[in-house]
């Protein structure tokens, strides 16, 4: 029996309350070559969710981590119409983790060419432009103040969907139904009952688990139709233990996805770093990001990564196949399992959010919109190789007499986006090569 699949479940619950039920090499690229990225697995208490987006056709994916027994995990997703059987599917774990990885703030590094040698023209140049069988309920069964409206059996999951009269009565029926609800909960409910929207309840059947061979949870996907372009935040606010982080995977035909009611801002991104990063990037990027939420007050959406799907530079890994560009939504493109990768472009825009957030500073679930702006935007941060070599010519001297001035702009980038001590910076510098003596 899969009683206890405790490590690391991979599940689809972004941006949701969860309940407990019962017992409660790397890649060249033309401007340098990328050597590491910040994906996901760098933030605790994160959840991932694909939103895609097509006039008002709506897919979301959602996946996080869920730790404990599968028999222990439910979920409760706000959606604003009545769900269809063949509206609800599973995604492949690993389609996800490729558009993380694709999506990642990088690390990038170049090395200095001779001094004493000219520059090759090209140098000079831009950057290239670029199932389960069903059950469906009887319809009108009302039950404490909730109606039932059908039930499904998606792959390893069983799926209600509800809609409820007030709160108190839906309430009722998780909890009645063998779900613990937290504190607070009836609130936030309720502003979804006056919304008049329903709601998709999932738990694991264990014994079709067992029978298809899972050893993890795959995420959930639920496609509809609507005006609402949004993302139900709120209720994960209710049950959690301090701010969690977000990251949303936007994927449209037109441009760059923002947040509407809440300020949108773009990470600082280009900036040169001492050569050390290479080892601790997870820590960098994570002091960084640290501070710039601090800096905004915890009151911002982070844009990590906007871009065409068609072609990266450098890439942190291999664009989507249109196959899983059409598995996480994007059906307007075709099926097909060829690479995307190309240099016209492909009509999937990508933009990559991050949202750190607690029920304080996010009181309201996050509505978006999505612009005509396809301009590329990367967290990119740089790390420069002097010249090793034998170099003698004015131009070396020139080189060499530069490079301490250019060792403390980096001291001083690194510090301004971290907020490490100057002196540790500079010690750290030293010990791997980088003096700023003169």
């Amino acid at each position: 029996m899969i009683s206890k699949v405790s490590a690391r479940l991979k599940v689809g619950v972004a941006l949701v309350a969860t309940l407990s039920q019962l017992t409660a090499g790397p890649a060249a690229a033309f401007c340098g070559f990328y050597v590491a990225k910040a994906d996901s697995k760098l933030f605790n208490k994160s959840s991932k969710v694909v939103l895609t987006r097509d006039g008002n056709q709506t897919a979301i994916t959602m996946a996080s981590d869920y730790e404990g027994d599968p028999n222990e995990f439910a979920v409760v997703i706000p959606v604003p119409t009545f769900i269809e059987r063949r509206q609800i599917g599973v995604v492949d774990t690993k389609t996800i983790d490729r558009l993380d990885a694709y999506t990642a703030p990088r690390l990038v590094e170049y090395s200095d060419p001779d001094p004493c040698r000219p520059k090759p023209e090209y140098l000079a140049l831009a950057m290239p432009a670029p199932t389960g069988a069903v059950r469906v309920a009887e319809r009108g069964r009302v039950y404490k103040g909730v109606t039932v409206e059908a039930s499904y059996d998606v792959a390893e999951y069983d799926v209600s969907i509800l809609s409820a009269q007030e709160s108190n009565g839906l309430v009722d029926w998780l909890t009645d139904n063998g779900y613990r609800i937290p504190d607070g909960a009836v609130a936030v409910l309720g502003s979804y009952i006056k919304q008049n929207m329903r709601f998709f309840v999932a738990k694991v059947n264990l014994e079709r688990m067992k029978l298809a061979g899972n050893h993890y949870l795959r995420p959930l996907q639920v496609r509809y139709e609507t005006t609402k372009f949004m993302v139900p935040l709120r209720l994960g606010t209710v049950n959690a233990n301090g701010p969690q982080d977000l990251i949303i995977y936007a994927l449209t035909r037109k441009g760059r996805v923002e947040a509407a009611n809440y300020r949108t801002v773009k990470l600082p991104t280009g900036m040169d770093v001492p050569l050390y990063v290479k080892a601790e990037f997870g820590k960098f990027y994570k002091a960084m990001f640290d501070r710039a939420v601090a800096r905004e007050n915890m009151h911002a959406v982070f844009v990590e990564y906007a871009w065409d799907m068609g072609w990266c530079d450098p890439c942190a890994s291999e664009p989507l196949s249109n196959k899983e560009l059409v598995e996480l939504g994007a059906r307007w493109i075709g099926d097909d399992s060829a690479a995307a990768f190309r240099r016209g472009g492909t009509p999937v825009f990508a933009t990559r959010l991050h949202v750190r957030y607690d029920a304080r500073s996010f009181p309201e679930d996050i509505a978006f919109l999505e612009t005509y702006d396809r301009e590329n935007f990367q967290g990119r941060y740089v790390l420069r190789h002097p010249w090793q070599g034998i170099a003698s010519c004015p131009a070396a001297e020139a080189y060499r007499r530069e490079l301490p001035m250019r060792f403390a702009k980096e001291a001083a980038n690194l510090v301004e986006l971290t907020g490490w001590a100057r002196n540790e910076v500079e010690v750290e510098m030293k010990n791997s090569g980088q003096s700023l003596n003169r």
